[in-house]
């Protein structure tokens, strides 16, 4: 029991929901929004509800857009022989602050069997349709079993294209997730990248 009226204890309950906010967090935004003056309440409320109306998946790459075509994939000066194959939309956000200039692919999870979660369930084939221009692939999947497990199914069923396969430099820690590590680690993992298979 915090004493709190049922009110503020929704609003707290509904900040908790959010991935890395724990109770004694969610308790502390909830009461800051109480603190805060009615308009920029309303404000935040309708930026939540424009992005969820708004936001679309990128129809080439998958990642979040506001257009059927993303700004990076529309991008001119971007390098398109290379492609880098992440989970997550969020996994893109630390390679545009580590300088990398080519597209991504974004494949919506990775493999994980136990979970149900098989090649059809990700944006596999969509990248397959991808690759006519394509010199190089950069897989980088998380460093955990599903990403190593997803990286070795993307390099077998690309085994028969003329395309340089990379994954990740081990500079991101194993077991880690990339939404987690620092740009200057990402930086050398993306320069010091592994060959897994050449064209």
């Amino acid at each position: 029991m915090t004493g709190l009226p049922p009110t503020i204890e929704r609003v707290i309950d509904s900040f908790s929901r959010f991935p890395g906010i724990g109770k004694k967090t969610a308790q502390r935004l909830a009461l800051h929004v109480m603190k805060a003056d009615k308009e920029t309440i309303l404000q935040f409320a309708r930026s939540l509800t424009d992005a969820r109306e708004k936001i679309i998946y990128c129809q080439l790459c998958h990642n979040y857009s506001e257009n059927d075509i993303c700004h990076i994939c529309s991008d001119p000066q971007r390098d398109e022989s290379v492609i880098c194959v992440v989970e997550e939309p969020a996994d893109i956000i630390l390679f545009e602050k580590a300088g990398y200039k080519g597209f991504y692919h974004v494949l919506g999870g990775a493999l994980s069997p136990l979970d149900g979660i098989g090649p059809e369930d990700l944006n596999v084939e969509s990248l397959i349709g991808r690759l006519d221009r394509v010199k190089e692939i950069i897989i980088a999947t998380n460093m955990n079993i599903e990403g190593d497990t997803t990286a070795l199914y993307l390099s077998k069923m690309l085994v028969d294209r003329h395309i340089k396969i990379t994954r990740l430099a081990r500079g991101v820690p194993v077991g880690g997730h990339l939404e987690f590590v620092d740009e200057a680690t990402l930086t050398r993992s993306l320069s010091e990248r592994v060959l897994i298979r050449d064209e």
